[in-house]
């Protein structure tokens, strides 16, 4: 062979591994939460094997920025923005100040929801059929759930007279929902006082206050911030001898008696067909947002019996899971 045919096919064979490897480079993108990765832990999951369904393989041909809010809102446009400065092909968010913080950062990347409330109130899309803009996904039901979560808990305990509602005032998606909880606790013929928790910190005279008005049963609405604090939640409604509804499945087994709302499981599913599309080429804009339809039920009846609450047993038939 002569040295000049045999120098081009060393070349071409040092230059072989460096063009696959660059067929093969990852898709990069961003996932902003709200919460704490504790909180989603097994959505994440589902998100990830939807992912892989569709030939992202985490590590291989997708890699994934992760950023955490822990329910501190103030972070999240800096999170957003460090996510958007790794060059990152589009964002998935879950919760909708997450949402709104992506929103804010970039009209441009696109944006997938995995479990936002109430997109259109909160203006992350122009509607669901015709979202526009930069933002689609997946939307969950607000203030029909929170209504139908305080029917159960009048079932349960058909004596309540008076609830405590706990929200986040940060958190522009409870909106909905304390109108939801207002709504059904007037339709209820039920008392209600709202407590307004920014801060871990704030839940321990929050439930104080709560014994000396002698509230009968707590509302806590769906928040990132709730989510992570989960156990301490249910810890102190134990201790008051609450009997407690909430949307999350989590924090029923933390021990909050009831939890009712949409799947938290679904929408991260999903939502990975929402990312496969947008890596190919489609426009969010072109995309119309899904509403969650799948529910759970869940009953600790373990914290029942602690408070003394008989559940009635069609009730507990109708239940999706029940913690003994």
């Amino acid at each position: 062979m002569k040295r000049r045919e045999f120098a081009a096919l060393t070349a071409l064979a040092l230059a072989a591994p460096r063009a696959a490897f660059a067929q093969t480079k990852p898709r990069r993108i961003g996932f902003l939460g709200s919460g704490s990765a504790a909180a989603v832990i097994r959505p994440l999951e589902a998100l990830r094997e939807a992912l892989r369904g569709l030939g992202y393989i985490e590590g291989r041909t997708l890699a994934i920025e992760y950023r955490w809010g822990d329910g501190r809102f103030e972070r999240l446009p800096a999170l957003a923005a460090e996510l958007l400065r790794l060059e990152v092909e589009l964002i998935a968010v879950w919760g909708t100040p997450g949402a709104l913080a992506a929103k804010r950062a970039t009209s441009t990347v696109p944006i997938v929801m995995l479990s936002v409330g109430d997109p259109e109130e909160t203006g992350l899309v122009a509607s669901l059929a015709r979202p526009g803009g930069n933002v689609t996904g997946m939307a969950n039901l607000g203030g029909a759930v929170v209504a139908k979560q305080l029917e159960l808990l009048k079932q349960v305990v058909p004596g309540l007279s008076r609830i405590a509602v706990l929200r986040n005032p940060g958190n522009p998606s409870l909106i909905p929902q304390a109108k939801g909880a207002e709504a059904g606790a007037r339709a209820l013929g039920l008392q209600y006082e709202f407590y307004d928790i920014r801060a871990a910190g704030d839940l321990q005279p929050a439930f104080t206050g709560m014994a000396k008005a002698r509230t009968g049963g707590l509302l806590v609405l769906a928040d990132p911030l709730f989510f992570t604090q989960g156990k301490l939640i249910s810890d102190l409604a134990l201790k008051h001898r609450l009997p407690a509804v909430t949307a999350r499945s989590e924090l029923a087994d933390q021990g909050l008696m009831i939890a009712y709302g949409s799947s938290t499981i679904e929408p991260f599913r999903a939502g990975a067909a929402y990312i496969d599309k947008i890596l190919r080429g489609a426009k969010p804009a072109d995309l119309p947002v899904q509403q969650t339809v799948s529910f759970e039920f869940v009953v600790n009846l373990r914290t029942a019996r602690t408070l003394g609450v008989q559940f009635p047993p069609l009730l507990l038939t109708r239940a999706d899971r029940v913690i003994e």
